[in-house]
């Protein structure tokens, strides 16, 4: 029997975002960075920028629509005005179930010709690939117009093994 295949050191980078448009340039300088297969799982507090983020991915990725929260209907597909892969863009806030509920979405499907971003994703489609790029967003909680943003980027598997992260620091 072949022994599993080593899991491969994840790479991280951590920024410092200090302003909504920030964080959208954030999402076009990590478009640069993807292609068709990607599965980017967002994940932080309400109000962090994760929908903000996404806009910046539809804007590098160059797809058709404009990006906005598909908090009520779960999953919203932009095609992409050139010849680069679709964006998927999913918020599984309400989802409970893991990837049972996620199935529905039929993103293994979608998954190697698109680029996917699931906001709330964690613990609900990490079994659709072992590559991807999890992307946590901290801001201050409570009553407060602070709008600096956290951001850790961690990728994990193969296909991130090699890719230069501390790129979208420019």
């Amino acid at each position: 029997m072949e022994a599993p295949a080593a899991p491969h050191n994840p790479v991280e980078t951590r920024l410092t975002v200090t302003s909504p448009e920030q964080m959208q340039d954030l999402g076009r300088r990590l478009a640069k960075l993807l292609r068709a297969g990607d599965l980017l799982m967002l994940n932080g507090e309400l109000g962090a920028g994760k929908t903000t983020l996404t806009r910046g991915l539809g804007e590098g990725l160059g797809v058709r629509g404009a990006v906005t929260s598909p908090t009520f209907v779960i999953a919203r597909v932009h095609p992409s005005l050139g010849d680069g892969p679709p964006l998927v863009h999913v918020d599984a806030y309400r989802l409970g179930g893991g990837l049972d509920e996620m199935e529905d979405l039929d993103l293994d499907v979608s998954l190697p010709e698109s680029v996917i971003v699931v906001e709330w994703g964690e613990g609900k489609v990490e079994e659709l690939t072992e590559d991807r790029l999890n992307v946590v967003i901290h801001r201050a909680v409570g009553d407060t117009a602070d709008e600096v943003r956290h951001v850790t980027v961690t990728g994990l598997g193969e296909r991130w093994a090699a890719v230069d992260l501390s790129v979208l620091a420019a």
